[in-house]
């Protein structure tokens, strides 16, 4: 991997709309797109966007003629991006959910997810209010290792799934999860970001468990692509 890491400056998108307490599009939901962007997406293609929030990676998909569905826990969430995909004149098929939950038994060509990846002192995740967007446990896994045990039966041959977390969430963790699901994961993009207020809160409970140092002043993302070959 290279040393040199790009740095992300757009922190939102243009037209998107998000009600309180939505997770806003930032510099994460911009990797993934960026990633997306470099993705073969036929017309026809169905597209899965796990965790949707606002939506905007749905309508990138949708734009490009892709058949797409969005799923989110939270009932503000599926109304923006409801809202998001009218006014961007795309149909994106939104349903409230637990991840898969609303689909059993479908599978896709591409999934996409950018999904609560923080790691939290504060234990389990919360199963309400705003920091369930962002609170995934003690090692910001919850529900990063879920999205990678069901990409397998998600992903039809030659599909693909983008997923981005940070590094302090275990990258090669999650490379080895999704290889032992048969899948061929790699990290496709990396950016370096400054602290947003939830790591800035959190940066005496991280160092102290090792996951940074005090040289440490930015945020490392990764985009994982994992293929079904």
């Amino acid at each position: 991997m290279s040393a040199a890491v790009p740095t992300l400056t757009t922190p939102r998108g243009p037209g998107v709309r998000t009600l309180p307490g939505v997770y806003a599009p930032q510099h994460d939901t911009h990797l993934l797109l960026r990633a997306l962007a470099r993705e073969t997406v036929r017309p026809g293609s169905d597209v899965i966007d796990l965790g949707t929030g606002s939506g905007l990676l749905a309508v990138a998909a949708a734009r490009r003629g892709a058949r797409v569905t969005a799923v989110d826990v939270a009932r503000r969430a599926v109304l923006t991006a409801r809202v998001n995909a009218l006014l961007a004149r795309q149909r994106v098929t939104v349903h409230r959910g637990d991840l898969t939950d609303p689909v059993p038994g479908r599978t896709y060509d591409l999934v996409l997810s950018n999904p609560p990846y923080v790691p939290s002192p504060l234990g389990p995740p919360p199963r309400r209010g705003n920091a369930r967007a962002w609170d995934a446990g003690h090692d910001g896994r919850a529900v990063v290792d879920r999205i990678c045990d069901a990409a397998p039966y998600l992903l039809r041959r030659g599909g693909a799934l983008l997923m981005v977390h940070s590094d302090l969430t275990g990258t090669e963790a999650t490379l080895r999860r999704l290889s032992r699901g048969g899948l061929r994961a790699e990290v496709s993009d990396t950016a370096n970001v400054p602290f947003g207020p939830v790591l800035l809160s959190r940066l005496s409970w991280l160092r102290g468990r090792g996951l940074l140092d005090d040289r440490t002043d930015e945020e490392k993302l990764v985009v994982i692509r994992a293929e079904q070959p």
